[in-house]
C-alpha cells in the first residue's frame, strides 16, 4: 500500500524491446469499498473485536499520546471534527 508522490522514470526502449506490461492500482480495486461495507452490513463481518477510543479535534496532544501507547492490531484512535 502507499504510492509515489513524483513521477518514475522508466526505460521505455527496454520495456518495448522485452514487451513488458506495466500496470498500476491504489490499495485495492473500486469495487472492494462497497463490498467491504456490504459485508460489515450483513453481519458478517463483525467489527465487535476493534477497539476504537474517539477524541475531539481540540484534544489532538491527548490523541496523539494515547496512540503512541495503545498501539496494535485492532486498536484505534480516532480524532473527531
Amino acid at each position: 500500500m502507499g504510492g509515489l508522490g513524483v513521477d518514475v522514470a522508466l526505460p521505455y526502449r527496454w520495456i518495448m524491446r522485452n514487451n513488458i506490461t506495466i500496470r498500476g492500482q491504489w490499495m485495492y480495486p473500486r469495487h472492494a469499498v462497497p463490498r467491504f461495507i456490504a459485508l460489515v452490513r450483513s453481519g458478517l463481518l463483525p467489527l465487535d473485536y476493534v477497539d476504537i477510543t474517539e477524541f475531539p479535534l481540540v484534544a489532538i496532544n491527548e490523541a496523539i499520546a494515547h496512540a503512541a501507547t495503545h498501539a496494535g492490531a485492532f486498536r484505534l484512535t480516532v480524532l473527531r471534527p
